[in-house]
C-alpha cells in the first residue's frame, strides 16, 4: 500500500506523458480492495493508468506490460535481472 499511496500523491491532478505506459498491478486482492476504497484507482485512472487485477504479471515476463527492446520500467519489484520483465534489451529500475 505504501507504494500506491506515494504514487497516488505524486499523480493526483496530473497525467502521464503520451509515450508512457502506466500500469498499476496491486500485489493481492486485499491491496486491490484497499486501494479502491481509498480512491487511489480514481487518481490513477485520471492520470492515464491501466489497472490490473492482482497478478504476478510483467515482473516475470508473463502478462500485461511486458517490455520490448529499448523500453524502460520503474518497478517496485525486488527482481532486477536481464530479461526478467521481457526483452533482454529492456531495462528495469526497481
Amino acid at each position: 500500500m505504501r507504494d500506491l499511496k506515494v504514487a497516488a500523491r505524486i499523480l493526483k491532478g496530473r497525467k502521464v506523458a503520451k509515450y508512457v505506459r502506466l500500469i498499476v498491478i496491486p500485489a493481492t486482492p486485499f491491496i486491490y480492495n484497499e486501494a479502491m476504497r481509498l480512491g487511489y484507482f480514481d487518481i490513477f485512472l485520471k492520470a492515464g493508468a491501466v489497472i490490473s487485477p492482482p497478478t504476478c504479471g510483467p515482473c516475470l515476463g508473463g502478462h500485461m506490460g511486458i517490455l520490448a527492446a529499448g523500453e524502460r520500467a520503474l518497478a517496485t519489484t525486488n527482481r532486477n535481472f536481464v530479461g526478467r520483465m521481457g526483452d533482454p534489451k529492456s531495462e528495469v529500475y526497481p
